[in-house]
């Protein structure tokens, strides 16, 4: 018998490829928003700044029911007194609910100023869900319980101490909140709206409209901003009540701050309009307005996502600085600009260093947009390594 020849020796070997993963395919299937959000979600730094504004902006929702008493209510024999911390030991023992230490008036023999100290005789116990201030919930529910509070004749809880007028810190912060965070969004939407429009005309039409939307941005761009807001803020009427005040503050700060994003979606309509995708939609029928919004828009809407995100600190740290120097909002609107008039001078800072407390809340929302804008903007382009 004659041995059969050897089949492995003569076949040609045969590469086989690797089995692609189910994490793999998934990339593979994903769309564009999905690519996003993975890689939003690695940025640890934009994560934290994301729940930090929306805890923000839950306190702007819900700050009726977060602060305790009302942001304008004045007592006079409590005005500049340093906060009230919340104690869960008493003597070493821990002790449930937690409570407050009541406050001990005393004048200075030497300044003649008035005093407050924790009295250790005094202690308020500090209670969930109390009944206070009537207000409506949502602007639709009328309720009168807030989250926390103290029981007792005199009983005051000011976690972040009172200001000249005796007011509770903490509650026109909260109060606060609700404009500062705010201004910020209807603004920027405004904003989106100018520089869509009229930085998306420019660079698709071109030619004379080009010309004049050009030459309209560098001269408002020329012009130093704070004095232009200056001027534009002293030109409200005094008149006007306080909600009128504050859109107006939001449509000048609006018709500031649209350039910089009209000249980005120009260079991107004038390297765009060219492509095949718009001579398509423009040999199909579809009008130029409708090529603009439904076509070029979405193609680099993650970046105007980013590029907007990144834009708001600016218009918050804007309606700060205005109410700060009395130029923007005035009372009896609170906003953190508002807030820090009170820390305007050195003697107040020096006796009660809390009023400054407005500003770190400031300080907090700017670095926790800038961190969010810095994650949108390494994820508008989930395809690049």
């Amino acid at each position: 018998m004659t041995a059969s020849p050897s089949l492995d020796s003569s076949l040609p070997e045969v590469a086989v490829e690797p089995a692609v993963t189910s994490a793999e395919e998934r990339i593979f299937v994903a769309t564009q928003w999905q690519l996003m959000w993975w890689r939003f979600r690695k940025h640890k730094m934009a994560m934290v700044g994301t729940i930090v504004l929306i805890g923000l902006y839950l306190i702007a929702i819900f700050c009726e029911f977060l602060a305790p008493y009302d942001p304008n209510e004045s007592r006079k024999l409590l005005s500049v007194v340093q906060a009230q911390g919340i104690h869960f030991f008493d003597q070493g023992k821990f002790t449930w609910p937690p409570f407050v230490y009541g406050y001990e008036r005393k004048r200075d023999p030497v300044t003649l100023r008035l005093t407050y100290t924790p009295d250790p005789n005094k202690k308020y116990p500090v209670r969930l869900f109390v009944h206070g201030l009537p207000y409506k919930l949502l602007g639709l529910i009328p309720t009168d319980v807030h989250l926390f509070g103290v029981e007792g004749e005199g009983a005051t809880i000011f976690l972040f101490g009172t200001d000249t007028l005796g007011r509770d810190v903490f509650s026109r912060v909260m109060y606060g909140t609700r404009i500062s965070m705010s201004v910020g969004l209807v603004s920027i939407a405004l904003s989106f709206m100018l520089g869509i429009t009229l930085g998306g005309a420019a660079g698709y039409f071109g030619g004379n409209l080009d010309i004049l939307i050009g030459r309209i941005i560098e001269f408002l761009r020329s012009i130093p901003s704070i004095p232009l807001w200056m001027g534009l803020s002293a030109a409200l009427p005094g008149t006007w009540p306080p909600l009128r005040v504050y859109f107006g503050i939001t449509i000048i700060l609006s018709l500031i701050g649209w350039t910089g994003l009209a000249q980005v979606v120009r260079g991107r309509f004038l390297s765009l309009r060219e492509e095949d995708f718009v001579m398509a939609a423009r040999i199909s029928g579809a009008s130029e307005w409708r090529i603009i919004f439904r076509h070029l828009v979405p193609s680099f809407l993650s970046y105007i996502i980013a590029s907007l995100t990144l834009s708001i600190p600016g218009v918050i740290l804007s309606e700060t600085s205005l109410s700060f120097l009395g130029l923007g909002l005035r009372p009896p609107v609170i906003s953190w600009g508002v807030l820090l008039q009170d820390a305007q001078n050195l003697h107040a800072v020096a006796l009660a260093p809390w009023l400054l407390i407005p500003g770190l809340f400031v300080v907090i929302a700017v670095l926790a947009y800038n961190f969010m804008g810095d994650g949108l903007r390494d994820a508008a382009d989930p395809y690049s390594r």
